[in-house]
């Protein structure tokens, strides 16, 4: 092994048996504490509806799906699902920092793909997933994660499918991490 492979620091992350044990016991706690699991795709269902009301604040109440969270004295951005996510953003860069991972911005790829289609592949990807999202009527933690904690039938089959889907494309996508 030479001295250039020596040198390169893995990052540092916690380990994932007991990042598990720690999720299961905080989405046991949120359900305890809000009678609901986790989620973030109402915060940025939140942000959309703001910002739109912010906008063009007429067209956002003519809109039949983003007039239902607009009332007058109450913000949308007023929810815990907003914290919360701005919690996860704070906790990740808190952890990056703490660990050594925000020294520089990486991108994780495999070797046959550029930076550019990377970002490009990422960006179509989670557009695709939150659209996917609405339909599903949450994101993976709120409708899988917590649906699955629950044991609502319905959380046990996105989970499924989240996981079956993934098994079934990544055969066509793996040139780009091999």
């Amino acid at each position: 092994m030479s001295s250039e492979q020596t040198n390169i620091q893995e990052p540092k992350y916690i380990n994932p048996y007991l990042g598990g044990v720690l999720l299961g016991l905080l989405v046991l706690a949120t359900v305890f504490i809000t009678g609901r699991g986790l989620g973030a795709s109402g915060a940025v269902k939140s942000a959309v509806v703001t910002t739109s009301n912010t906008i063009a604040p007429k067209a956002t109440e003519a809109n039949a799906y983003m007039c239902q969270f607009l009332s007058d004295g109450h913000s949308p951005m007023n929810t815990w699902l907003v914290f919360e996510s701005l919690g996860l953003l704070l906790g990740g860069i808190l952890s990056g920092i703490v660990f050594g991972r925000m020294k520089k911005f990486r991108i994780d790829k495999g070797p046959q793909i550029s930076n550019k289609k990377r970002l490009i592949l990422a960006l179509i990807g989670g557009a695709l997933f939150g659209l996917g999202s609405q339909f599903g009527r949450g994101c993976t933690s709120g409708a899988a994660l917590s649906g699955t904690a629950t044991f609502a039938l319905g959380g046990v089959i996105v989970m499924f499918s989240i996981f079956g889907t993934g098994y079934l494309v990544a055969y066509f996508f793996r040139k780009f991490w091999i």
